[in-house]
């Protein structure tokens, strides 16, 4: 298959995460700047109006470090996505919002929980599994890149210091994300990127009488070796050489 149709440059691949970065830097803007205190839309477990934070929830952010640590992986992996994923990303992306915040909503803690963690978690563990899965080298080596860089993310899946400490972190959300992401990664299909090798006796019009290898073998089955090539000896026509020489009187 020729990756060169599904692997293409297209105005999406930078919109849609330039879109999903400045919509939460507005949200934070009308959250902290105009003072609309939009975070109490986060996901409440197991309440009824905490079903609204499951959409919104990714959009919100506490503080200034919260939406920083979160602006870049955000648009870093949302672009992979999209460039390495395209005809999967919206999916990845909208119900990835939507498992990730429905997970955290029934199991996580009785708190409010924002951020576009959960959805990181979510391209995060997708990109890698998924990658490994096709099997492809520009693919594998995605998900290798991916580890590499956000490897450390690892540590916050679950409740540790880290997480469950003075300035608590949403471990819940990060797990949800992670197990959505690597469901997606089994559940979505994606093409053969391997192109399968076929040899000729696997073709449907394949003539053993005719082939070249086939007609080594007797008619009880025992190779016959191909016999010597013909030597040939090819005469070399040497050219005419023509000396000329030239004396001179010798001078006293």
């Amino acid at each position: 298959m020729n990756d060169r149709n599904e692997f293409k440059f297209t105005p999406s691949v930078w919109i849609i995460p330039s879109f999903l970065t400045i919509v939460i830097w507005i949200a934070f803007y009308f959250d902290k700047g105009l003072g609309f205190e939009l975070s109490k839309f986060g996901i409440v477990p197991r309440t009824l109006h905490g079903l609204t934070g499951i959409f919104v929830s990714p959009f919100l952010h506490g503080d200034l470090k919260h939406i920083l640590n979160n602006t870049f992986p955000l648009f870093v992996l949302s672009t992979a996505l999209i460039y390495f994923y395209r005809n999967q990303s919206l999916n990845v992306l909208l119900l990835g919002i939507f498992f990730s915040g429905l997970i955290t909503w029934l199991v996580g803690r009785n708190s409010t929980h924002i951020g576009a963690s959960s959805l990181i978690y979510v391209l995060f563990s997708f990109i890698f599994v998924k990658g490994f899965l096709t099997k492809y080298y520009r693919l594998m080596a995605l998900s290798l890149t991916v580890i590499s860089i956000y490897g450390g993310m690892m540590w916050y899946i679950f409740p540790s210091p880290l997480t469950t400490g003075q300035n608590s972190i949403s471990w819940e959300g990060h797990l949800a994300g992670l197990i959505t992401g690597v469901a997606f990664a089994f559940y979505f299909k994606t093409p053969n990127y391997i192109k399968e090798t076929y040899y000729d006796w696997q073709q449907p019009d394949f003539n053993p009488e005719e082939d070249p290898f086939m007609k080594r073998f007797d008619e009880n089955g025992n190779f016959v070796n191909p016999p010597k090539e013909e030597e040939i000896v090819e005469e070399t026509s040497l050219s005419e050489i023509k000396l000329f020489y030239e004396f001179k009187e010798k001078e006293n």
